[in-house]
């Protein structure tokens, strides 16, 4: 199990760093999907085109602008919309509770459409692999946020106050640092990624082992078996006569218990004749029970 926390200053080091590299091709992205985000059904896929795009980056990877378009992407839409539904039940239930759960709860599943995307689990094992990958990290979640959030709005506001060319220094300035956020997100999922594998493993371990353990058994027995398949038959091919009950029969004589001499001559006569005298006689039946046979029932 991964027991070191979130480091922030590598997070935001690795974000700045895949966020410069996938720069032009994620402006580019963005932008095509800013041209059909207003078709019907095509943007729900980009949208799950555009989260496939950050896992990617956050992995140090290229990024391809028209991979939001790919089939595969609206295969998760029912699992997406029913993921987007829990956690805005979950998000809204938890601001009754004074606002404060409500953000813990957002920080903790910040990262489930990741996981359902990504690992291809059900929406209740997405939130749920979200939420235990994140233990003890939610406070340096919300301080890389914080932080991406204040470095943005300073760059952004100090190259706006340059006289003449502020404006456009200040556009510039906000998409780089849109890429840096994105690629920051990339970042922190890649590590929780890690950390939900060695969940999932430790899952399988303790759940599936068992079966594993049986079915390395019935194929040992397969391979011991003497011809034919485990259970010490020979299988038959299409073209062999109907199997009778006997063909599937093992043979157990082998193991029938052996006498150490033969029984001698006229033993079992005498056996026989020494169960007949031992035998009791039946007692004669008692004519004055109501049970006794009358002659009138014969």
């Amino acid at each position: 199990m991964i027991t070191e926390k979130l480091d922030i200053m590598k997070t935001i080091r690795e974000g700045i760093q895949y966020g410069l590299k996938n720069f032009l091709p994620l402006l580019l992205m963005v932008v095509l999907y800013l041209i059909t985000i207003w078709i019907p059904y095509l943007n729900v896929g980009t949208t799950i085109g555009i989260y496939k795009a950050v896992i990617k980056i956050g992995r140090g990877e290229m990024i391809d602008p028209v991979a939001i378009f790919d089939k595969e992407n609206f295969e998760k839409i029912g699992n997406f919309f029913l993921l987007q539904g829990l956690v805005t039940i979950g998000v809204m239930t938890a601001a009754a509770f004074v606002l404060f759960p409500a953000i813990v709860i957002g920080i903790a599943w910040a990262f489930a459409v990741f996981f359902l995307i990504d690992k291809k689990v059900s929406p209740l094992k997405a939130l749920q692999l979200s939420y235990d990958s994140t233990y003890g990290n939610k406070w340096r979640i919300f301080f890389v946020t914080l932080i991406c959030s204040v470095l943005v709005t300073l760059i952004c506001s100090i190259l706006g106050a340059i006289p003449k060319v502020g404006p456009v220094l200040a556009v510039i300035a906000a998409l780089l640092c849109a890429a840096i956020v994105v690629a920051v997100d990339g970042v922190m999922y890649n590590y929780f990624s890690q950390k939900a594998d060695l969940l999932l493993a430790e899952h399988r371990a303790k759940y599936c082992g068992g079966h594993t353990f049986w079915r390395e058994a019935e194929e040992a027995a397969a391979d011991d078996a003497p011809a034919g398949n485990a259970y010490g038959y020979k299988a038959e091919e299409p073209g062999d006569a109907a199997p009778n009950a006997e063909s599937h029969t093992r043979d157990y004589s082998a193991y029938a218990p052996k006498a150490d001499t033969e029984p001698a001559a006229g033993s079992e006569a005498e056996a026989a004749d020494t169960v007949v005298e031992s035998a009791p006689e039946a007692p004669a039946a008692d004519e004055s029970s109501p049970y006794a046979p009358k002659p009138d029932d014969l």
